[in-house]
């Protein structure tokens, strides 16, 4: 461990923070970070003002009951500004989540959420909690998704946590504009953090930010060279990225060290490295036991958020005769804090994605389980429609749209009787009526789950034909969504060319006949040539054996 570093205290939190706009409606500010919150979780919250008890906003799907009695706790939720489980019950919880307008929190979000499958059992004690009917209290349980109060909990903690980043950004704006009136730099110090504030979006990789803070701290910090090194920083909704990815360095300027020597840096300085910024100049650099050489100053701060370090930013060689201070400290400090927080959020993000992943995972291999005849039926439907959306030139959301859409278009087959699924024989009328019930039932499963919306369209309509003939609804032509089009020849494909209870396959020639003189009347004339324009693609496809199913659209383009 090198000793005589001093470590640097990021500016005080008690500066005043300027309003950009008095006239700006404090309900309007809470309301856009209420949508955050609410993007965020994947959930409608209601809004409250703490100081006054009023509900600003009530969510559409809030439980019924008086909001108001828990008015006194949301008060104090507001004056600790942490988040806090102010209803903690067996099978669900009430989260509020502090909302800070002009660096006071003045409003508070409620939500409530389940925390395990509803029982039977569980509805008396839910409806007498939300002081509602049972009936009330099942059909406001209905289709929610349980999530755990630790990961709520941590969710929200980065979400405050964010804010508070932001608030810093802002504080640090005023702190630099009334200290640096004579200093050049203040507007491109201040510049930075804007612009780098207005591009955290969750999507986007940590590396992404990590690159523009670097280009732009070159052109304000008197530094040499800068680096930024990632333990974490692959993108938020890549489901396929390896937990333990390699960590990545990220330089500008003249960087002395390369990734190796980097990490050799980071055991050099000790723990108190992951916890705090550390000033290196050259009362320590000219003696022993320093051993790089190529390092005169360094200024080093973690990248940390929620007690989790995801790396670090660094600041080598004053470019001057002086030193790094508290100046310098002070604005890479915003600039980790914003960095650590983003990656912090791509993390919890992506474990949602992987959340859900899984539990489509779980649906997919119930119908799986449910009707064995058609095992692995829905991942060849879905990589074969992904393939026909590429002929069609469909862009890449679409095409995401369209693979996830037919990995679930028959999640509504978990509703059919196992008799009517596996009869050998022709079905009856009645049979036939029960089995075309599985669009709306897919529909009804998954329409709760905002994330997956978009799919929707494909799950419901993947019956109906081009002539009006189909099911559920008789659409008929361009009032097909495109993505059930698509859905409905790839499902057709597969399932004529699949051995079935009551029937072999059809060979391949049977089945194109089929095809063909069905374009115009019960398919897209349009997806249908584009499906001969692909077929031995296609071909290879349902000739595949059936294999994990991948909800990461790389793997199949």
């Amino acid at each position: 461990m090198v000793v005589g570093i001093r470590t640097v205290c990021p500016l005080t939190q008690h500066v005043s923070k300027i309003r950009i706009d008095d006239k700006v409606d404090d309900d309007h500010l809470a309301a856009q970070r209420l949508q955050e919150i609410e993007g965020v979780f994947a959930a409608c919250f209601s809004l409250l003002r703490a100081t006054t008890g009023d509900i600003v906003k009530q969510a559409e799907d809030a439980p019924p009951g008086d909001w108001m009695v828990r008015g006194e706790l949301c008060r104090q939720v507001a004056r600790q500004a942490t988040p806090e489980l102010i209803e903690d019950e067996s099978s669900f919880v009430v989260l509020a989540i502090p909302v800070v307008v002009n660096a006071e929190a003045e409003y508070v979000a409620i939500a409530a959420f389940l925390t395990e499958e509803l029982l039977p059992a569980d509805v008396p004690p839910l409806a007498a909690a939300l002081a509602v009917s049972e009936v009330e209290a099942a059909a406001w349980a209905a289709g929610r998704i349980p999530r755990s109060a630790e990961q709520l909990i941590a969710l929200a903690d980065l979400i405050v946590d964010r804010d508070a980043a932001i608030d810093r950004a802002e504080q640090l704006h005023h702190r630099l504009q009334s200290l640096s009136d004579n200093l050049s730099t203040t507007h491109e110090e201040i510049s930075l953090l804007h612009r780098l504030t207005a591009n955290l979006r969750i999507r986007e990789g940590a590396n992404t930010l990590a690159e523009m803070a670097l280009e732009w701290l070159g052109e304000i910090i008197p530094a040499q060279g800068l680096a930024a090194y990632l333990q974490v920083w692959g993108n938020s909704e890549d489901v396929a990225a390896d937990d333990h990815q390699t960590p990545l360095l990220i330089t500008a300027g003249d960087c002395p060290l390369n990734a190796s020597a980097f990490e050799t840096l980071i055991d050099e300085l000790g723990e108190t490295a992951t916890r705090q910024p550390i000033v290196v100049n050259r009362s320590v650099t000219d003696h022993e036991p320093w051993q790089f050489p190529a390092i005169r100053e360094l200024l080093l701060l973690p990248l940390a958020s929620a007690d989790k370090n995801f790396g670090y930013l660094a600041a080598f060689n004053h470019t001057g005769d002086g030193e790094f201070g508290t100046a310098e400290a002070s604005l890479l400090s915003s600039i980790a804090n914003i960095l650590g927080i983003h990656s912090g959020n791509i993390e919890m993000y992506r474990e949602q994605v992987k959340l859900l992943s899984g539990m489509l995972h779980a649906l997919v291999s119930a119908i799986d389980a449910k009707d064995p005849y058609t095992c692995g039926h829905s991942n060849r439907v879905a990589r074969v429609s992904l393939r026909l959306a590429e002929q069609l030139n469909c862009s890449d959301e679409m095409k995401n749209t369209i693979y996830l859409s037919g990995i679930l278009h028959d999640i509504g087959k978990i509703g059919i009787s196992d008799q009517v699924l596996g009869k050998e024989g022709c079905l009856t009328d009645e049979e036939y009526e029960h089995i075309k019930q599985h669009p709306e039932l897919g529909y009804s499963i998954l329409c709760g789950i905002k994330r997956i919306r978009d799919v929707l369209p494909g799950v419901l309509h993947h019956h109906e034909n081009w002539d009006g003939t189909g099911y559920p609804h008789g659409l008929a032509g361009e009032d097909i969504p495109l993505m059930a089009r698509i859905i409905a020849v790839a499902d057709r494909f597969d399932a004529m060319g699949s051995d079935r209870p009551y029937r072999q396959g059809m060979p391949d020639d049977e089945v194109d006949r089929i095809l063909r003189n069905g374009a115009g009347s019960q398919w897209d004339a349009r997806i249908i040539a584009a499906f001969f324009e692909v077929r031995d693609d296609v071909r290879k496809i349902a000739k595949r054996e059936r294999e994990q199913i991948d909800l990461n659209l790389r793997q199949w383009t």
